[in-house]
């Protein structure tokens, strides 16, 4: 008979018998053993099917034994045995050990026997008549399945635990769905080879989906080595390690904290008492609840209670540390999930300094409310004010590109009309039957010096008319950024017929502040000097750029041999709009205003008595560490 059928034989005879025999489900139990029990404190015996060192049911015995003193309040008899058949399964340890609790407890039969693990439920049922004749049998910790494979007496009532692993690998695909392999891990204990054996029925469909690998009937050190090499996209999956290939025993968990120390990957796993060594979590039925679960059925059966089969509830757990070694995010678990060892909130840790310091921080927030709000507004325009300026000098920049464009393509196709012709005579000679490869050599490098230089000025045209959107604060020489300019107007000026001089000093002159803009204002400055000079002679027509020192301030100076500024427009030069060319916009020196002051400086002009004009700019030197 299957455990199902026997289930409802029991439920059968339930509806038919008294309340009394309803609390044992057994014929060989009569009125007057019950009545023995009441005049007595009743005797329980938990049977674990392992030593003490297995955690889960060690767990699931301590909650089941609390839960038994707490609600007898102490007036109830507790034994317990260890069956240790996991080092010890030989028939003659198991026949040996029915001997010894058959003489241990003739004179103290148990009342109820709690059997742990299918091996405790078939120990107790093969040798019941000799150990505890009359007592109910409480089976917990495995599966419908496993009961029906066992073949249990009908009258044995179940505390089911389904350990559904299908369920654990669902769990790692949502929290990895970029994984591509899958490892099983299992021993080669029986109890081993038999959850193995559940894993390949269970995940028959699911491992069709990865790369998979059973990782079984290796040593503790191969299972250590292979779970070290698996790729980072991987799953594994870990069963039970009751041995290893070699036959040595250990604790499962124990064996898990050794491979889980290195894996490659996440780990996950069937029990809850592998939260802590090394797996990221699982679907499982948690041992605490079991144990207390149990514990309400043997209550039941004292108390002259009907009882029945009943199933664990499962629940989905994970290690909150190990989520985040592995960065998976706790938003992918499943729902209900419970996490352990995740961190507690600092309100959850100090609640009652928190509310304080709550109570003083909130007093003040009026004051420091209207002094940020203020600061805000502060913020606010001066960020306004830099868009606008940002805008405004790129506008300008486009501007000052176009205006020499036709110079800049002058200048550009010199290098490449020199790079067309050094390859063209680099060819004939190589067409030649003797070519000279000195020769040759030459013109390479020629087109590589050539090559340079129009990537240089592609380089000076794309920081020219590069937008930005924030101000690039950075400490350059104002020697470099002058002799930039004059590179980018020097093809414009010989168009003109205007001569550059140049005079730096040959000390640096360090400033903080963005460089393009500042080459910007040397621009601006130096194409309305050259405008200026259109009327001067061909010969008078000077432009020179002068930095220097000046007050311990960096000082630039463009002077012109134009015509000058009339002295009723000096005091409004830099207002925006200003201008006295019939096609100009007026907003190049007030630009170039509002640029140096945005750094700190000033920016000034006057007439030379010689004719012309000079504008000078005084810039805050950068300050640097002794």
């Amino acid at each position: 008979m299957n455990w199902g059928s026997r289930r409802a034989a029991i439920l059968l005879r339930a509806a038919l018998m008294t309340a009394v025999f309803l609390v044992w489900g057994s014929h060989a139990v009569a009125s007057d053993t019950l009545v023995a029990i009441a005049d007595r404190v009743p005797r329980v015996l938990i049977l674990y099917p392992y030593d003490e060192r297995i955690a889960a049911t060690t767990t699931v015995g301590e909650a089941l034994r609390s839960r038994l003193l707490e609600a007898k309040d102490g007036k109830i008899d507790l034994f317990s045995e260890f069956l240790d058949l996991s080092r010890f399964p030989e028939a003659e340890h198991v026949a040996r050990m029915a001997r010894y609790l058959a003489e241990k407890y003739a004179a103290h039969r148990p009342d109820v026997v709690v059997a742990l693990g299918r091996e405790s439920a078939s120990f107790i049922s093969a040798n019941r008549s000799s150990i505890a004749p009359t007592a109910k049998i409480v089976a917990a910790g495995f599966g419908n399945s496993t009961a029906d494979n066992l073949d249990l007496p009908d009258d044995v009532i179940g505390a089911f635990t389904t350990f559904d692993i299908l369920k654990t690998a669902e769990m790692a695909r949502d929290l990895q769905p970029n994984a591509r392999h899958l490892y099983i891990i299992g021993g080669s204990s029986d109890f081993d080879r038999e959850w193995l054996a559940t894993a390949r029925a269970d995940l028959g469909a699911f491992s069709k989906l990865y790369d998979t690998t059973y990782l079984e009937g290796l040593t503790i050190d191969e299972f250590v080595e292979r779970a070290s090499d698996v790729p980072s996209d991987s799953i594994i999956l870990a069963l039970t390690i009751f041995k290893d290939g070699t036959g040595r025993n250990f604790i499962p968990r124990e064996a898990l904290r050794q491979i889980a120390a290195t894996a490659g990957a996440p780990i996950y796993g069937p029990y809850q008492t592998y939260i802590g060594y090394g797996v990221v979590g699982g679907n499982t039925v948690t041992f605490d609840t079991l144990g207390r679960t149990v514990g309400n059925l043997v209550l039941d059966a004292i108390a002259g209670k009907p009882v029945a089969d009943i199933e664990a509830p499962q629940t989905f757990i994970a290690d909150a540390r190990q989520l985040r070694r592995w960065g998976l995010a706790d938003k992918d678990l499943p729902p209900g999930t419970i996490q352990m060892y995740r961190e507690r909130s600092l309100w959850e840790e100090h609640w009652l300094a928190v509310t304080g310091a709550f109570g003083v921080v909130l007093m003040q927030a009026g004051v420091i409310a209207l002094l940020l709000l203020e600061r805000r507004r502060r913020y606010d325009a001066e960020r306004r004010s830099r868009i606008h300026l940002l805008e405004a000098v790129h506008l300008n920049q486009s501007a000052t590109a176009g205006a020499l464009s036709s110079s800049i393509a002058h200048e550009l196709n010199q290098p490449l009309s020199a790079i067309r012709n050094n390859a063209e005579a680099a060819s004939e000679l190589l067409r030649s039957g003797n070519p000279d490869l000195e020769l040759i050599k030459q013109i390479l490098l020629d087109i590589q010096e050539d090559d340079q230089r129009a990537g240089d000025i592609i380089g000076r045209m794309r920081g020219l008319l590069k937008r930005r959107r924030e101000i690039d604060w950075q400490e350059f020489d104002l020697n470099d950024i002058t002799s930039s300019a004059i590179h980018i107007l020097h093809s414009e000026a010989e168009r003109r017929g205007i001569t550059l001089h140049t005079n730096q000093p040959t000390s640096e002159l360090p400033v903080l502040a963005d460089k393009v803009h500042v080459q910007q204002v040397v621009l601006n400055l130096a194409t309305n000097a050259m405008d200026a000079m259109m009327d001067a002679g061909p010969t008078k027509r000077t432009l020179t750029f002068a930095t220097g020192l000046a007050n311990q301030k960096a000082e630039l100076c463009v002077s012109d041999t134009g015509n000058g500024i009339p002295e009723e427009r000096l005091s409004s030069i830099f207002e925006p709009f200003y201008t006295t060319k019939q096609a100009g916009t007026g907003l190049g020196l007030s630009i170039a205003r509002a640029i140096v002051e945005t750094y700190g400086g000033t920016i000034s002009a006057y007439n030379r008595p010689e004719g012309g004009a000079i504008f000078r700019v005084i810039l805050p030197l950068a300050a640097r560490e002794e």
